[in-house]
């Protein structure tokens, strides 16, 4: 490996969650059930929203998306991890590095705009009901998902095309499980000052903008279903929105609590460790809140399984 002052250093070394050669089996085992528990659980998401035709309504649409997204999410870093243990290798090369930051910004942002556009459903859905399917058309939704797609891989680009115009230094050991961004940058020479404040800038844009549309909604999501006058009508109304407002609550809570406790935080292992909540343990409950909380993606699945039989018709909603 070729080290100095410059940026033709051909790998760097990921130090993972410990360094203990002893609890390196039992980190394997336990993330490799993770991943499988994960994959497994959103591709019966994604099945059963594809399969079922009475969930072809833009709530799963969005639903099916965020589990392929969830999964594609979680095998940008995990799998690399569990490799690197089983070969006792801590290597990923300078290529994989920048690559893994990539698809890793990529599908985090995907995330935070797959959420923004759930609430927007769910807003049309509970306050303006009458307009639902006009507003909500297939048309309008494949190009939210279009557009998602289009502005992170962007944001994705821009970032790994400023790493990539950095400076190494010697040290190429990243103290974390992956190479996430701010461990990276630390590692460099030059100056990161323009890197800093377009990082900063962009993701408070996205994510800031994104937090402050999904609260405004369910504000005034809470504001129309305190008009039902009905208490099982505004429990129907609000079941519908139990599922989203969790994830949405994991998610952001998870990912907050570890950049914003990032520069109070004196061990960097610490923040590796933190960091499992919303790249491993997110992706893996989405599924379990949404099967466990709605009762159409229950009964869909259980139809995909021969468990239920239909009898009448089914109504979507």
């Amino acid at each position: 490996m070729e080290l100095g002052n410059d940026t033709r250093i051909s790998e760097f070394l990921l130090l993972g969650l410990s360094e203990d050669p002893e609890l390196q089996p039992l980190i394997f085992g336990i993330f490799l059930s993770l991943y499988l528990i994960t994959v497994c659980g959103n591709l019966l998401i994604i099945l059963a929203t594809t399969s079922d035709s009475h969930l072809h309504i833009p709530m799963y649409f969005f639903l099916s998306n965020l589990s392929f997204v969830d999964i594609c999410f979680i095998s940008t870093t995990i799998p690399k991890m569990l490799v690197n243990i089983q070969t006792q290798s801590r290597v990923i090369t300078y290529t994989g590095c920048i690559t893994q930051m990539f698809f890793f910004t990529l599908f985090a942002v995907l995330d935070v705009f797959l959420l923004t556009m759930m609430a927007y459903d769910r807003y049309v859905a509970i306050c303006q009901p009458l307009h639902y399917m006009v507003i909500m058309n297939p048309r309008l939704c494949v190009l939210m998902i279009l557009l998602s797609w289009i502005m992170s891989v962007l944001h994705s680009l821009l970032y790994s095309l400023m790493a990539s115009q950095l400076s190494f230094c010697t040290d190429v050991e990243i103290p974390h499980f992956f190479c996430e961004l701010n461990q990276v940058v630390r590692l460099v020479c030059s100056d990161t000052f323009l890197n800093s404040m377009v990082t900063y800038f962009t993701a408070l844009g996205i994510a800031g903008s994104s937090l402050t549309y999904v609260l405004y909604s369910y504000c005034k999501i809470v504001f129309s279903i305190s008009a039902i006058s009905s208490a099982q009508g505004k429990y129907k109304a609000f079941s519908t929105c139990a599922s989203h407002l969790s994830v949405v609550s994991l998610f952001y809570c998870t990912s907050l609590g570890v950049y914003l406790s990032a520069g109070t935080t004196p061990s960097s292992q610490a923040s590796a460790t933190a960091s499992v909540m919303y790249t491993v343990v997110t992706p893996m409950l989405n599924p379990f809140i949404y099967s466990l909380r709605n009762n159409a993606i229950s009964k869909a699945l259980k139809r995909c399984f021969g468990m239920e039989t239909v009898k009448g018709p089914l109504i979507p909603g």
